[in-house]
């Protein structure tokens, strides 16, 4: 993993602290440099053991480019609480972060529609086998890549109390503490074409439903 320059006190190095967070979040930001300009999206993605799994349409020129080998590098983050401290300057949040860094490589067709069914049952676990098969034109507009997990990543947790009234130079009658962030999957709501049909068991697994 690489290191922090600025609160390395932060830096976390244990791989299952990273993991930990790669599968609590579905989404994060994949950014590469593309023709000479800054290039950056928001994707989906599944982590598949010691490599991550993101798609996209083949039609998207800019992504055929980055799978064609170009170093990439994603960026997830989960924030956990809000951190109010006796002072604005001091308030802050308390979160997971974390960069991984590499070369993406397109899968070929003999892959591509194991990964992909791999990244919807992480997403929506039992889901692939509630619904049909992909078609042959739905894979073949479907660029399927991995990015690996090697040593090239970086953790950054912070978590805690805010700073005391003390370290912060204030007033000790100011209120300060943490007010926790979560998220939280409300019950499922049909589409109109579907209103009436049973809600699958994968979605009830997901909503607790």
């Amino acid at each position: 993993m690489g290191g922090l320059n600025r609160h390395p006190e932060y830096g976390v190095a244990d791989r299952a602290a990273l993991d930990a967070l790669l599968d609590s979040q579905w989404h994060g930001v994949l950014s590469t440099v593309v023709e000479g300009g800054p290039w950056a999206v928001p994707m989906l993605y599944a982590r598949d053991g010691d490599r991550l799994v993101l798609h996209g349409s083949t039609g998207a020129g800019a992504l055929r480019l980055v799978a064609a080998g170009a170093p990439a590098v994603l960026s997830v983050v989960a924030v956990d609480a809000l951190a109010v401290a006796p002072t604005t300057f001091e308030s802050s949040l308390n979160y997971r972060s974390a960069t991984v860094r590499g070369a993406l490589t397109p899968l070929p067709d003999a892959e591509r529609e194991a990964a992909l069914d791999l990244f919807s049952d992480t997403v929506l676990p039992g889901r692939v086998a509630e619904v049909r098969r992909s078609s042959r034109k739905e894979l073949a507009a479907t660029l399927a890549m991995t990015l690996p997990i090697g040593d090239d990543w970086l953790l950054k947790v912070t978590d805690g109390w805010p700073a005391t009234p003390a370290e912060a130079d204030a007033d000790p009658g100011v209120w300060s503490g943490l007010v926790p962030v979560r998220t939280v999957l409300d019950a499922p709501r049909a589409a109109p074409w579907a209103e009436g049909l049973p809600v699958p068991p994968s979605v009830r697994r997901l909503t607790g439903g």
